[in-house]
């Protein structure tokens, strides 16, 4: 099973940037594939999530509004469209893939297989 995370980059406040977690050996409709980020000297978070039962996403509190998720099954891809950046969301962000419980989605113990992660940098 591998997961490969891609499309960060430098983007100003403001930007947009559509990360992709393209996937092999998973069956995406069989798993929840999330994204969580992790700033310098700060832990892992959980940003955005998407349901194995129906494709349902979740999103934390800080990005509600701001981003969008979705899943192709034909190519084995997640991606996150993340819009109105600002700095604070100046992360490695890392896609995973586990079958958490729904009241669980934000604990990264219950994903078994992650992405390399990929640098968003949001700056002027």
């Amino acid at each position: 099973v591998q997961l490969q995370a891609s499309g960060g980059g430098l983007v100003q406040p403001g930007g947009s940037l559509r990360l992709s977690c393209t996937t092999s050996g998973v069956t995406l409709s069989a798993y929840t594939i999330s994204w969580f980020r992790q700033a310098p000297g700060q832990e892992r978070v959980f940003v955005a999530g998407i349901r194995q039962s129906g494709g349902r996403t979740y999103y934390a509190d800080f990005v509600k509004g701001r981003a969008n998720m979705s899943r192709d099954n034909l190519k084995n891809t997640v991606y996150l469209q993340m819009n109105s950046l600002k700095p604070d969301d100046t992360a490695v962000y890392y896609c995973a893939a586990g079958r958490p419980v729904l009241s669980a989605l934000d604990q990264t113990g219950l994903y078994g297989y992650w992405g390399q992660g990929t640098l968003v940098t949001v700056s002027s």
